[in-house]
């Protein structure tokens, strides 16, 4: 089956374990070159075979000199392919070919003033004689190997950078690829573009292109099923298999009646108006509003709802004729995290499709070498609306997860009028997407007020809002009191049975983004 690396120059990033590994390849595809994540021992072989542009070794959060510290097939180096290590990864080159890395009590962690000594050195051309550099090591390299130059340093770390241009061999101690180091991303395309020679010509049509021929490719003349959410992700499946498969391709959405205001109206205009894709709007709010009647416990929320969805998925799937293939929006992140031997495990595949007795389709996953950035910016390509590409995260389970208590049809139209006022409110004054996160809480508790001459006895609106780079960890977001101050007066005024507005200020860690 033809693949991206078959058709595109590839950057192989060698992983020790890293917290940067993804980081990593995400720059190099920002720098337009496409990346992979491979094991750190991955062998000599089966580079060859795959034949990579270059190679990037990560950092890694061992000490080289530990027992069970990562190792790599010390025969890559001579391989004569342009290799880069990061932090581990250039103590490891070091050390692999016969230079010193020292243990020493002294780290140096984070901002630290990057020298360059050899302002002729190739990797840092144009790179400023003093510049801002992100560290986070304790061991570094004291000496390098026989013909490696020394290109900069730190007041901690003698040896910050050093190469060997014959060997196509070169490293950093600091980390090019976060933000905090001020010529990072310069240095990465230096490093691509001039040293490896490897033209900016993986894009957006390439992705498309690719895809397309990919999946025409695997399906041939089969019928493929996808599950559409009117998420980011499921949505470009949609729209990337229909413009591969056109009328092969059917999706079906199940809508539980738990989405925000008007979102599955979107979803059956943009895809069944617009896109003009057969699909089958599965309306089950009542279903679900009978099975969590009376259920208070999230988890038992998120397990009804998940289950139901499947249920219901299947039942529609059974009466399509000819289905041979279902889809789904696996992305590369997923597949890494899946799979990765030498990072901790962050969590099992999300997407393992509960399959009923007798039911079986074998799986397409046109996403899985991309990263989220990419597949909005592939949505965008497509066609598809602002409103569903730049979609916040939305929990499967919908607005069950952000009604505090039990489910009642009440309780959703009052936080979904709730919540459309903060999105509507914040989008407005959010121009350039710097929250990453907003929306209406509903808690299970009332509160005493005055409205006109009449007290009241009704529930608060919990406003939520964050900043983040990757949910990882996310900061409440510092919005303006006046905007604060709109919202609390629309949703009081336009919200029937809502008294009193809150705002969250707690951070993650120690809670969380949601409410749950």
């Amino acid at each position: 089956m033809t693949d991206y690396h078959d058709q595109q120059p590839t950057v192989l990033v060698l992983d020790f374990g890293a917290q940067y590994a993804q980081l990593i390849a995400r720059r190099v595809r920002e720098a337009r070159v496409y990346s992979e994540i491979v094991p750190h021992d991955i062998s000599l072989e089966e580079i060859q075979r795959r034949q990579p542009a270059a190679l990037i070794l990560s950092g890694g959060p061992a000490s080289v000199y530990a027992p069970d510290a990562p190792k790599m097939d010390a025969r890559i180096y001579e391989a004569g392919i342009p290799i880069l290590g990061f932090c581990y990864g250039m103590q490891l080159m070091a050390l692999d070919l016969g230079g010193q890395v020292p243990h020493t009590d002294i780290g140096e962690y984070g901002f630290a003033e990057l020298v360059v000594m050899e302002p002729e050195c190739r990797l840092l051309d144009g790179v400023p004689e003093s510049s801002q550099c992100w560290m986070s090591h304790r061991d570094s390299v004291g000496s390098p190997p026989d013909g490696f130059l020394v290109t900069a340093r730190t007041t901690v770390t003698p040896v910050a950078a050093m190469e060997d241009p014959e060997r196509k061999l070169y490293a950093t101690q600091f980390h090019p690829e976060v933000a905090h180091t001020a010529f990072g991303q310069q240095i990465i395309k230096t490093f691509l573009h001039d040293i490896a020679g490897i033209p900016p010509v993986w894009t957006m049509l390439n992705i498309i292109d690719e895809t397309v021929g990919r999946v025409r490719e695997q399906v041939g003349d089969g019928r493929v099923i996808c599950a559409l959410s009117g998420g980011v992700d499921s949505s470009v499946v949609a729209a990337l298999l229909h413009r591969a498969i056109g009328d092969q391709l059917t999706c079906v959405f199940v809508d539980h009646g738990l989405l925000r205001l008007d979102e599955a109206d979107q979803v059956v205009r943009t895809f069944r108006d617009q896109f003009q894709i057969d699909l089958v709007h599965v309306e089950a709010e009542e279903r679900y509003l009978s099975l969590l009647e009376g259920v208070t416990d999230p988890e038992q929320k998120r397990r009804i709802i998940g289950e139901e969805f499947w249920k219901v998925f299947f039942e529609e799937a059974t009466k399509l004729e000819g289905v041979a293939w279902l889809a789904q929006g696996t992305l590369y992140p997923d597949v890494i995290e899946s799979g990765n031997k030498t990072a901790a495990k962050i969590k099992s595949h999300h997407n393992l499709i509960p399959f009923p007795e007798g039911v079986h389709f074998d799986l397409i996953e046109p996403l899985k070498a991309l990263f989220k950035d990419e597949v909005r910016a592939v949505g965008s390509e497509l066609g598809l609306p602002d409103e569903i590409v730049h979609r916040q995260p939305f929990p499967g389970p919908g607005l069950a997860v952000r009604i505090i208590g039990a489910i009642t049809r009440e309780k959703l139209d009052t936080l979904r009028a709730a919540d459309a006022i903060v999105r509507e409110e914040i989008g407005a004054w959010d121009v350039d997407r710097s929250v990453w996160q907003y929306f209406a809480v509903l808690p299970d508790i009332r509160s005493v007020g005055v409205m006109g001459d009449e007290r009241t006895y009704g529930h608060p609106i919990i406003v939520r809002a964050v900043a983040s780079a990757d949910a990882m960890t996310a900061d409440w977001a510092r919005l303006p009191h006046d905007l604060l101050a709109r919202m609390s007066n629309r949703i009081i005024n336009e919200v029937e049975g809502i008294n009193r507005v809150a705002y969250d200020i707690t951070s993650k860690p120690p809670g969380t983004i949601e409410w749950e």
